[in-house]
């Protein structure tokens, strides 16, 4: 009865741990855009149309950042990795299956929120996001970079949920 007691408790913990992780995300995603400096930070999400006018616009030339793609992955891995691990301190037990299907419960449910809600629900509709020099709403909607980012994401939060399991496991 104990431990069917712990185990709601700890579903209990990860749901508001998840619900909570994707409100911070949001917040974030939401500070970091408004105005053309804070959108150019976020350059590789935009839709090659708008890329490809941000290139040609002067006022913009020098102040976007192309980043590898590789270094995006593992600054992201790592970040998610530690993010994940203290999460994960909140929910673990001596059993590596429990720790990695709740890290995997946040990892993927912050990845489906951020495809749903953020990216196809506010990102495309927010005027937030778009650059003065760019109005048009319709160069925005493309969800070519959304779905491609999820994917990404769909195997680093996997990768994240095998080692920080398996880390929490043995801790």
């Amino acid at each position: 009865m104990r431990e069917e007691k712990n185990g709601g408790k700890r579903i209990m913990i990860t749901a508001i741990e998840t619900i909570v992780l994707c409100t911070v995300f949001f917040i974030m995603c939401y500070l970091g855009t408004g105005t053309d400096d804070k959108n150019l930070k976020s350059y590789a999400s935009y839709p090659d149309e708008v890329q490809n006018r941000i290139k040609c616009i002067a006022v913009y030339r020098g102040k976007f950042k192309e980043r590898n793609p590789s270094a995006a992955f593992l600054s992201n891995f790592l970040l998610f990795l530690f993010v994940l691990f203290v999460l994960g301190i909140f929910v673990r037990e001596n059993s590596f299956w429990h720790n990695f299907i709740c890290l995997s419960i946040m990892g993927q449910s912050l990845n489906l929120f951020d495809l749903l809600v953020i990216d196809f629900l506010w990102w495309r509709n927010s005027k937030r996001i778009r650059f003065t020099q760019i109005p048009e709403k319709e160069l925005y909607r493309n969800p070519k970079k959304h779905i491609q980012s999820f994917g990404r994401a769909l195997a680093m939060y996997l990768l994240v949920a095998l080692l920080d399991g398996y880390i929490l496991t043995l801790f």
